[in-house]
């Protein structure tokens, strides 16, 4: 058996590679960092020239048709530099439910335009990692051809610059569905919220008595419950691929930091405590690293992922927050200036481990999946 990336796999990580790190450079981060800029709009569209913002769009829509593993790979890459991009939002939380269960029609109307690099995408699912006082709701109405929708949705990642937003709604019934709703569209408010110092990467969204058509309805009436699950496995697992880079990018460059930075005239790697800190690192971003993989190889190979998948974000929450803290703790007070780039990655690494729930919920979701079904048990007894 060859647990191998293929080489077209290995030629995308490499070309993404080459991108993030030949544009987002430290001192070009340091320099976008003061132009109050949230997003590297040049970024954005070399990323889309070559081919990378529809690496999981079909082939009918203009993208290259790969999957779930290819654009893992390139979300790796993005954490591993920091880089200013919506990528995630767009092309995980937007394209790939609109690639699985999106008409022909609606493909084209949002895909293609995704992956020239003309449209961005979200979707409004901050509330399943909230806690239930402080989860929002949008409400549906049939009304002639199409629906009326209102409510609140908090925190919609990149929802900022967002053209076109997955939203989840129910009816009078409480059946859910999904609605793809136009950012520009009468009665839609968004406010644009700061999160931390990485700029404005989420919004508020406000429904007030917008009119969609049947078109917008995303799969079937009442199938929201279906995709929105379909989706949290796979965007959990994008946090994941985000996380290692994050954390193994951190990880070496505090390596390389206490090998050279000097203390009593020897290293600081040197001294035991710190190198044992240091390993203590490593074993942290393999397991993330080995979790993730083994739940990204389940999904894609459409096998039951739900547990492997609580598993691996359990990891790139909990594990993600000893090696970023150590990251900032060895390198003393250089890392507590804003200025000195390992700052991004603590943010980033914080950032994901309490999007979509923390290190606790997904225990606990964890857990109750064991609790229900035997042969997820059983399989977990024999990992």
């Amino acid at each position: 058996m060859d647990f191998n990336f293929s080489e077209d796999q290995n030629a995308i990580r490499e070309l993404a590679y080459q991108i993030f790190t030949d544009r987002a450079t430290d001192e070009f981060l340091l320099a976008f960092s003061r132009t109050g800029k949230t997003y590297d709009d040049e970024l954005w569209q070399t990323l889309a020239e070559q081919g990378l913002l529809g690496i999981a769009v079909p082939e009918a829509a203009g993208g290259t048709g790969l999957g779930l593993i290819e654009l893992c790979l390139v979300l790796e890459e993005q954490g591993r530099r920091v880089a200013p991009v919506p990528l995630y939002a767009s092309l995980v939380l937007g394209g790939l439910p609109i690639a699985e269960f999106g008409t022909a029609e609606q493909q084209q109307a949002y895909l293609a335009p995704l992956a020239s690099g003309t449209c961005r995408l979200s979707a409004a699912i901050a509330e399943v990692g909230m806690n239930a006082a402080l989860a929002t709701s949008v409400a549906c109405e049939p009304r002639g051809d199409g629906y009326v929708l209102n409510g609140r949705r908090a925190a919609v990642p990149d929802g900022a610059v967002a053209d076109y937003i997955l939203v989840p709604a129910a009816d009078g019934a409480g059946n859910a569905s999904i609605f793809i709703v136009d950012a520009k569209a009468d009665g839609v408010t968004l406010e644009a919220v700061a999160i931390g110092l990485s700029g404005q990467r989420a919004a508020h969204l406000a429904l007030d008595d917008v009119t969609v058509g049947a078109d917008a309805l995303l799969g079937a009436a009442g199938q929201g419950n279906e995709i929105l699950e379909w989706l949290l496995q796979r965007a959990n697992l994008g946090h994941c691929a985000l996380q290692v880079g994050v954390t193994e990018e951190a990880m070496k460059r505090t390596a390389a930091y206490v090998s050279e930075r000097k203390q009593f005239g020897i290293p600081l790697g040197a001294f035991q405590a710190l190198a044992m800190r240091m390993a203590d690192s490593y074993i942290d971003v393999e397991g993330i690293r080995s979790t993730y993989w083994l739940a990204l190889w389940r999904l894609s190979e459409n096998k039951d992922a739900r547990a492997e998948v609580r598993a691996a974000k359990w990891w790139a929450c909990d594990a993600a927050h000893r090696v970023v803290h150590t990251a900032q703790h060895l390198h003393g007070g250089m890392g507590a200036d804003v200025e000195y780039p390992i700052h991004r990655f603590f943010l980033l690494a914080k950032l994901i481990s309490y999007s979509l729930g923390n290190a606790s919920q997904q225990l606990e979701e964890l857990g109750r999946l064991l609790a229900e079904d035997d042969d997820l048990g059983f399989r977990a007894l024999e990992l």
